[in-house]
C-alpha cells in the first residue's frame, strides 16, 4: 500500500495556504493527502478556540487524477480574533481516528498535540521604515562618552570609572548588596559623535536602553520619567541626537520601564533624595500613592519579584495611566521630542489594557510609530497571571524581541542539531502575523543574557556565580573558535526573517558572561577590525536586496555542518539565496536555481574564488550570498554558467 511521506504539514503550503497566521474573515485553506487504499471517508478540520466550542468543517475529496491517493481540502473563514487550535477527524473502514500535531508540524494518528492557527486583525499593519533595516542596541553607560560634552557634577552616591577598559563592579557592598552605582560616563553626545560608525553597519534604528534620570547604572529603576539622566545629558541633548541620527537614516526607540519604578524616585522616595515629606512613601496624601500597593504602609508594599527598590505600580490606576499614555503624557512627550518608538520592559507583567492605552498613546503620534515587547517565549500563546495574551493580533504590539530565533540559532551554531533549528524558526513562522514577523527583533546577545561569543565558545554558564564570571574568560583558542561560530550566527541573525539587532560591541569581539560582564563598555581601540569588516558586509548584502524586508523564507536544506536557504519576495520580484557552510572544512555547494523565471543574478558574496560549473565554493565557517532577479511565473530557468564565470571575474 502506498504510504505518502506527509499527510499533512502546517509548515508546507500545499497543505495550508496561507503560511502562518491569518487575517480575520480570510480564507485559509487546509488540505489533507491520503493513499486512496486507505479508505478514508468523512474528514473534517476541528477548529475551535480555547474556552469555546469546537466547530466541525468537512473536507471535501479533490485532485482526482492521481490514481494511488486523494487529497481532501476545505475553506475555513475565521470570524473570531486571536488563538485558535485544530486537529482533524476521520473514518477509516467505518472507525473514528484523530489526526493530531506530532513534532513542530506535521499530522499523524499517534500524534497528541494540536496545530495552531493565529488569527489577527485584518487592519494590522507595521510601520515599513523598519522592514529592511538593521538595529543596534546600546547601554548607554557604557558605549561611548563624549569628552566635549563635560562630566556634570555627580550625586553623592555614584562612582565613576576612570578607566573605561575596567570590569564593572560585580561584589557587594559591605552590607551584601549590589549597588549597581559604579558608571563609566557613556553619554548621548558620546553616542552621537559614533553616528558615522554606526552608519558604516548600515544601522536604520537605535534601541537605547534606559535614558531617564535613575540612581543606579541599568536605569531600569525609572526616578524621573520627565528627565534625561544627568550624565547622559539634557532633553535638548536627546533632541538634537535623534535629529543628527534621522539625517543620516537613523531612528531612535527607547525602552519604557512602566510596571514599577525606583524606590529612590521623585514618585515613591522612600530614601528621602526628592524631600523629607514627598513621594508616595513618606506622604500618604502624595499625588502618587494611589499608584503603588501598600498591605502595611509605608514599609510593606508590592515590588517587582520582591525587590523592595522596585516598587510595583497599578497600572490601570487611572492617574497613572493618564500621566505615562494620556494626551501629552510620557510616551507622547519623548515622542514629540524625537524618539520613533518604543520597547516595553517586562511586557508580561503590563495589563492589556494599559497596552492597550499605550498602543492608542504611541500610534496617536503617528502609525510609523513602533512598539516592541520584551517576551521571552512564543508570543502568541503566552499567558501570564492566568491571562492568555494578545500581543500581535492588533491593536497593542507591532513585534516583540525574539527570543526563541536566539536560542535557535545559537544551539544550532553550538550543536548542530538541524532539525531543532528549522523546527524552532518555522514555528515562530508560522504562528506569528507576518507583519510582525518582517520587523522581529532577532538578535543573538542582549543586556540580559551573556554575550553570545561567550555563550557559543565558552564554558556554560550554568548555576556559577558572579566570582566565577569574573575570573573566567575565552582563551586565546577559544576567542578564535568563538569568533568563527559569531559569524556563522550573525548570518543566520542577518537573513532570516525580521530585523538584525546587534547588541553593542558584539561585532567588535567583546566577551562576557551574564549581568554585569555582558555590559561591559565598548572595546574602543581593541576592535576586531575582521569581524566589524564582516558585520558591514552582512549590512551590504541585507541593504542591497529588498528580499529581506517582507520577503518568505524557504530553507532548502540544512545539516550539523551548513545550511541553505533563500527569502523570495515574488511581488518584486526579488530573491537571494544563502549559502552558510559552519563546518571547519571547505564545502562545495550545487547552485540552486532561481526561484522563478529567472531575468538576471549576481553573485553577492563569495569567499572562495575556486570554482566549478555550477557550484560555489565556500571556505569554512563562511557563506555565499546569490541574488536573483525573477518573474515568479513560470518554472525556474536553469543558470547560463559563462554567465557566472563573468560574475567571478567582476566580483
Amino acid at each position: 500500500m502506498p504510504t505518502p511521506t506527509i499527510m499533512y504539514d502546517c509548515f508546507d503550503s500545499f497543505h495550508k495556504t496561507p503560511f502562518g497566521a491569518v487575517k480575520q474573515h480570510s480564507p485559509c485553506t487546509f488540505t489533507l493527502k491520503f493513499p486512496r487504499v486507505m479508505n478514508i471517508t468523512e474528514p473534517s478540520i476541528v477548529m475551535f478556540r480555547p474556552g469555546y466550542k469546537e466547530k466541525y468543517v468537512a473536507l471535501e475529496p479533490t485532485g482526482d487524477a492521481d490514481p494511488l491517493y486523494i487529497n481532501y481540502s476545505c475553506v475555513y473563514r475565521p470570524q473570531d480574533l486571536g488563538l485558535h487550535h485544530y486537529y482533524f477527524a476521520v473514518k477509516q473502514n467505518g472507525n473514528r481516528s484523530y489526526i493530531k500535531r506530532k513534532g513542530a508540524g506535521r499530522g499523524a494518528f499517534d500524534g497528541t498535540e494540536l496545530f495552531q492557527l493565529t488569527v489577527y486583525d485584518s487592519e494590522f499593519d507595521t510601520p515599513d521604515w523598519l522592514k529592511g533595516g538593521i538595529m543596534y542596541q546600546i547601554f548607554p553607560d557604557r558605549f561611548a562618552k563624549s569628552d566635549t560634552a563635560g562630566i556634570p557634577p555627580l550625586p553623592i552616591d555614584r562612582v565613576l570609572h576612570h578607566n573605561w577598559h575596567e570590569i564593572p563592579e560585580w561584589q557587594p557592598d559591605n552590607q551584601g548588596r549590589i549597588t549597581n552605582n559604579d558608571y563609566f560616563g557613556g553619554n548621548l553626545k558620546g553616542i552621537e559623535e559614533k553616528l558615522s560608525y554606526l552608519a558604516s553597519l548600515g544601522v536604520t534604528v537605535i534601541y537605547l536602553n534606559p535614558v531617564f534620570e535613575a540612581h543606579e547604572n541599568h536605569r531600569y529603576n525609572t526616578a524621573n520619567y520627565e528627565k534625561i539622566d544627568t550624565l547622559l545629558g539634557s532633553t535638548e541633548d536627546f533632541t538634537r541626537f535623534c535629529a543628527k541620527a534621522r539625517r543620516r537614516g537613523i531612528r531612535v526607540i527607547l525602552d519604557g520601564v512602566f510596571s514599577h519604578t525606583g524606590a529612590d524616585s521623585i514618585y515613591f522616595n522612600k530614601f528621602g533624595r526628592y524631600g523629607e515629606t514627598n513621594g508616595a512613601f513618606r506622604d500618604p496624601n502624595s499625588p502618587y500613592r494611589s499608584w503603588y500597593s501598600f498591605t502595611k504602609y509605608p514599609n510593606e508594599y508590592e515590588s517587582w519579584w520582591g525587590m523592595t527598590t522596585l516598587p510595583n505600580v497599578n497600572e490601570n490606576n487611572p492617574d497613572y495611566t493618564k500621566y505615562i499614555c494620556g494626551e501629552g503624557g510620557i510616551l507622547q512627550k519623548w515622542i514629540d521630542a524625537g524618539a520613533s518608538g518604543w520597547r516595553l520592559d517586562v511586557a508580561d507583567e503590563l495589563p492589556d489594557e494599559f497596552i492597550d492605552n499605550l498602543n492608542k498613546a504611541v500610534k496617536a503620534k503617528g502609525h510609523e510609530n513602533v512598539i516592541y515587547g520584551e517576551v521571552w517565549e512564543d508570543a502568541t500563546t503566552k499567558e501570564s497571571y492566568g491571562v492568555r495574551r494578545r500581543y500581535l493580533i492588533g491593536g497593542q504590539l507591532d513585534s516583540v524581541m525574539n527570543y526563541p530565533f536566539k536560542e535557535a540559532i545559537l544551539n544550532y551554531v553550538k550543536y548542530g542539531n538541524a532539525d531543532d533549528f528549522k523546527n524552532g524558526i518555522m514555528t515562530i513562522l508560522e504562528h506569528y502575523p507576518k507583519p510582525s514577523v518582517d520587523i522581529l527583533m532577532n538578535f543573538v546577545s542582549t543586556h540580559d543574557v551573556e554575550r553570545a561569543i561567550t555563550r557559543l565558545a565558552g564554558e556554560n554558564v550554568g548555576t556559577h556565580d558572579r566570582k566565577w564570571q569574573s575570573e573566567n574568560a575565552l582563551s586565546d583558542n577559544e576567542y578564535v573558535y568563538g569568533i568563527a561560530l559569531l559569524k556563522c550566527a550573525m548570518t543566520l541573525q542577518f537573513f532570516l526573517p525580521g530585523v538584525p539587532c546587534i547588541y553593542y560591541g558584539d561585532e567588535a569581539g567583546q566577551e562576557g558572561y551574564k549581568d554585569p560582564f555582558n555590559r561591559r563598555t565598548y572595546p574602543w581601540g581593541r576592535e576586531n577590525f575582521d569581524l566589524i569588516n564582516f558585520t558591514a558586509e552582512l549590512a551590504r548584502i541585507r541593504r542591497g536586496c529588498r528580499a529581506f524586508e517582507k520577503g518568505e523564507l524557504h530553507i532548502i536544506e540544512a545539516t550539523a555542518d551548513y545550511c541553505v536557504f533563500n527569502r523570495v519576495d515574488y511581488e518584486l520580484g526579488e530573491a537571494i539565496t544563502i549559502y552558510l557552510n559552519k563546518s571547519k572544512y571547505s564545502r562545495r555547494f550545487k547552485i540552486e536555481p532561481a526561484p522563478g523565471r529567472l531575468i538576471k543574478f549576481q553573485l553577492m558574496r563569495s569567499p572562495n574564488r575556486q570554482r566549478e560549473a555550477g557550484y560555489l565554493q565556500v571556505s569554512p565557517y563562511d557563506f555565499a550570498a546569490m541574488m536573483f532577479t525573477i518573474e515568479p511565473n513560470g518554472a525556474p530557468t536553469p543558470i547560463n554558467y559563462s554567465d557566472l564565470e563573468e560574475e567571478f571575474r567582476d566580483f
